[in-house]
């Protein structure tokens, strides 16, 4: 027979005890928020370009054609310069062969649109592409209709524009392309999310939209687009489980439009003057990143996170170019 001070001490522990598996399965039964991960860009486009070249080297071992990408630049803009060379660059990496062809900024219009043709005749010529932007005398919707639709790499025709909205086989836009490689290759659950896209423009916000609500992996989400004329964009950017921020203005996603664990893709780059730094500018994406970092599962950097996956996926369509010539 216990003594009464025993008893009670006995009642006591397993009080005790009732208390800490109550306590346990209350934080297990809530949703736990493990911290931020990156979104590593540069890691992911070299997996890419690894594989592209191991896939050329066999086409070399079989005889067959390798790709080619034809690139035009216009003018001497610093950053279409630095853009243009990443993409020559890769060529050499993955062991395309490349043709860069330089104008003046003062070249006509009539005679960049007889280069494209003369590029469109080339049958060694998988890819083309015209770095934007081009100089006000000189139409961008000109340029690009212009450009066979079977070389588009950039996947701005209209012809493959429709096709992507149909869902067919076609050159997707090099940006949102990279972005959904970049989510499988980090195997982020796109299925039933609430994606919130801010920014519009052609060349990201409107496939970036389509492809986030097409059905595959990545894909399926329920999408909403934001833009500068968008009521409350705040309350829809709280909503996301995945925002991709492309509308160019930097720092714009604050921590306070963004929920904890979302998923946030930075497509923005702009350089902000920096005295600090050796170059006199820093580069800033359209995330107040240090601010909103700390609430997100995962997260793009700015520099090396969307600007290699787009090159990786320009790669990827040039690739898929000379697929089909050979």
């Amino acid at each position: 027979m216990l003594s009464p001070c025993l008893h009670h001490a006995l009642t006591i522990l397993e009080g005790l005890d009732r208390i800490v598996l109550n306590s346990a399965y209350l934080s297990l039964s809530k949703p736990y928020f493990c911290g931020m991960q990156i979104l590593d860009g540069k890691k992911a486009a070299q997996a890419i370009k690894d594989e592209l070249r191991l896939d050329v080297a066999q086409l070399v071992a079989e005889g067959k054609k390798i790709p080619h990408l034809a690139a035009i630049l216009v003018g001497a803009n610093g950053a279409s310069e630095t853009y243009v060379a990443a993409k020559v660059k890769a060529c050499e990496e993955v062991g395309f062969k490349s043709t860069l062809i330089r104008f003046e900024e003062t070249i006509s219009e009539g005679k960049l649109l007889d280069q494209i043709n003369e590029l469109n005749s080339d049958p060694d010529i998988d890819g083309i592409l015209v770095q934007l932007p081009l100089p006000k005398h000189i139409s961008d919707e000109e340029v690009i209709n212009a450009i066979d639709p079977d070389k588009d790499v950039d996947g701005f025709h209209p012809v493959n524009v429709g096709k992507l909205l149909q869902g067919l086989p076609t050159f997707v836009p090099a940006t949102p392309y990279g972005i959904m490689l970049l989510l499988k290759h980090y195997k982020i659950e796109t299925k039933g999310k609430h994606a919130v896209v801010v920014g519009r423009s052609n060349i990201v916000g409107r496939p970036m939209s389509v492809l986030l609500s097409s059905n595959g992996n990545p894909g399926n989400c329920t999408v909403t687009i934001c833009h500068s004329h968008t009521k409350n964009i705040k309350e829809f950017c709280l909503q996301a489980d995945i925002i991709v921020a492309a509308l160019g203005k930097p720092e714009f996603i604050t921590a306070d439009m963004v929920k904890e664990g979302a998923v946030v893709i930075d497509v923005g780059i702009t350089r902000a003057e920096d005295t600090t730094k050796k170059s006199g500018f820093k580069l800033k994406g359209d995330v107040a990143y240090d601010e909103v970092s700390p609430k997100c599962a995962w997260i793009t950097p700015v520099p090396g996170g969307v600007g290699p996956m787009t090159i990786a996926a320009l790669m990827q369509n040039t690739y898929h170019s000379c697929l089909q010539k050979n």
